[in-house]
């Protein structure tokens, strides 16, 4: 069987009843589970991983998408995280039996669907993107939902499906096919968002950091704390603690502590050896040692 994961990004993250309604859209598709839903008040953002077989997942994605579009009004949003829309980005990722040229045929099939049946603008980024200059989520989102109107009117804004008109309650989506990542937060004992900033600026690609790492810096309101809110969209190049011990040593220049991290959703099991080999210092530690490991299938 071919098996699908989904992880879409919806612009609601503060109202727990809301996000009940979009979910029991969910309910008709048995075969599609939903592994986890990550909500975060400050960014007002929820995370939600979908899994299941491909022919089903994008079935139960549409409906979701559907759903949120109907309850989430973007025009009374606000959130700390970069948005586009009401369903802000859906990637599509391929688990097992599936190359990626499928997850992407997928992604744009889907992504045409959606635009037509909610009437919404919808870009393709990633594996999926039809341009090179769509291919970093961050540059297809830059703007913002904000900066639609004036996006849609230039021709380098034209979307890639849907209709190339802004409509003001949904926004738009991106879609798209991506390898598995981490979404990983680390937050820090500071309301100083420059700090945050800095940092984010010292381990991501894109400023001379970390090939296989994206980050920002995000004020956290509600716990008076600023955040390094990050993509690992490749753990075996970049191992999740080599990333928080540079934060670590960045934050402590300014006299900062780590106050905690945040895993976003769900990881691959393979992610945790470096993390229990470099803090247990247990070098040839494996999953196979975990007793669960030995019942998945």
């Amino acid at each position: 069987m071919k098996v699908l994961e989904c992880i879409p990004n919806i612009s609601e993250g503060k109202d727990k009843e809301k996000i009940d309604r979009i979910l029991s859209a969910l309910k008709p598709f048995e075969t599609v589970k939903c592994l986890n839903v990550s909500s975060d008040k400050d960014h007002n953002r929820s995370v939600i991983t979908l899994l299941g077989p491909a022919e089903d997942v994008p079935k139960a994605m549409m409906a979701l998408a559907l759903a949120a579009i109907e309850q989430i009004d973007m025009q009374h949003h606000r959130g700390s995280h970069p948005r586009i829309g009401a369903v802000d980005v859906v990637p599509f990722v391929p688990i097992r039996g599936m190359e990626m040229s499928e997850a992407v045929e997928i992604a744009h099939r889907f992504g045409k669907e959606l635009g037509e049946k909610a009437g919404i603008p919808v870009y393709f980024y990633e594996e999926a993107a039809l341009r090179e200059d769509r291919r970093n989520l961050a540059d297809v989102r830059r703007g913002q939902y904000e900066g639609l109107p004036e996006k849609l009117k230039r021709p380098d804004g034209a979307p890639d499906a849907g209709v190339a008109e802004f409509n003001p309650e949904a926004g738009a989506t991106i879609v798209g096919a991506r390898p598995p990542l981490i979404a990983f937060n680390v937050n820090l004992h500071t309301n100083d968002k420059k700090i945050a900033d800095a940092i984010a600026r010292a381990v991501r690609y894109k400023t001379g950091g970390f090939k296989a790492v994206k980050a920002m810096g995000v004020a956290l309101e509600d716990k008076g704390m600023v955040q390094v809110s990050m993509n690992l969209v490749n753990f075996k190049e970049t191992p999740i603690h080599r990333v928080v011990e540079t934060i670590r040593f960045e934050a402590a220049r300014y006299g900062v502590q780590i106050a905690e991290c945040e895993l976003i959703g769900l990881t691959p099991m393979a992610s945790l050896e470096e993390i229990v080999r470099f803090y247990l210092q247990i070098p040839d530690f494996s999953v196979d040692q975990i007793i669960e490991s030995h019942l998945l299938p």
